[in-house]
């Protein structure tokens, strides 16, 4: 979600008029039935304009295996989220829940032939379900956005979210007295917040379940104090899966 960074959706389809046929189903590891485009001039990837606010990373993350939904958008909480695709936009066309890169799209055939047929239907039915996310060798890390204005204003987005868990809330902490000051979710996935603490500064992050199961995780390293737009930062932390 938080494109999830993240969960993962999994994306099966059919090739040509061959159709799934799926049984209603409330679990959790289950297929939903529903039907896919992709980016017509994407170059394969996808783009770096997204909604999740992720820029150009977003067009490569997870390989360019990465799509735009509608409604798993959630208003920014699908970003954390993660053929195996990433959500990092916010799109639909012709009654589609996704909107797929052209490679990720193509992905979806069993041979490199079947991939130019599928891609020359442009949508197809296709069932999905939500996954855990991994990035192997990586640790959550924090993208300070271009937006930012040191010392005034802090704005950025979380990467490489393993999980299966939304983060549904953000506290920037300063390190020397611990007063916490919870963040706005600006859109997508970008976190902001005006005057931020001076000093050091830690985030406490909120982990919320679809089974209402909520935990707290806190990164090891801090923001230095004086953080420059456009740096990343390890957070020393990861998600176990």
């Amino acid at each position: 979600m938080a494109l999830s960074l993240q969960s993962l959706l999994i994306l099966f389809t059919t090739l040509l008029l061959k159709q799934i046929l799926v049984e209603a189903a409330t679990c959790s590891n289950c297929f939903t039935p529903s039907r896919a485009a992709h980016y017509p001039n994407s170059d394969e990837q996808g783009t770096d304009v997204g909604a999740c606010g992720f820029g150009s990373f977003g067009a490569t993350l997870n390989g360019g295996d990465v799509s735009a939904a509608s409604d798993l958008y959630r208003n920014g909480v699908g970003c954390d989220k993660g053929v195996t695709v990433v959500i990092t936009d916010q799109g639909s066309g012709h009654n589609t829940d996704f909107v797929l890169s052209q490679r990720a799209f193509g992905k979806m055939a069993q041979t490199t032939d079947a991939a130019a047929s599928l891609l020359a239907l442009g949508v197809v039915d296709i069932e999905y379900r939500r996954v855990s996310c991994s990035y192997p060798n990586k640790n959550i890390t924090i993208k300070i956005d271009e937006n930012s204005d040191y010392p005034h204003y802090l704005a950025f987005v979380l990467w490489y979210q393993q999980g299966d868990k939304d983060i549904t809330a953000v506290q920037l902490c300063e390190t020397k007295n611990s007063v916490c000051k919870l963040l706005d979710r600006s859109h997508g996935a970008v976190w902001t917040t005006t005057s931020p603490p001076s000093g050091p500064l830690s985030l406490r992050m909120l982990l919320s379940g679809e089974d209402g199961d909520e935990s707290w995780i806190v990164p090891v390293n801090n923001i230095p104090e004086n953080w420059k737009v456009g740096e990343t930062y390890d957070t020393g932390v990861q998600i176990s899966v």
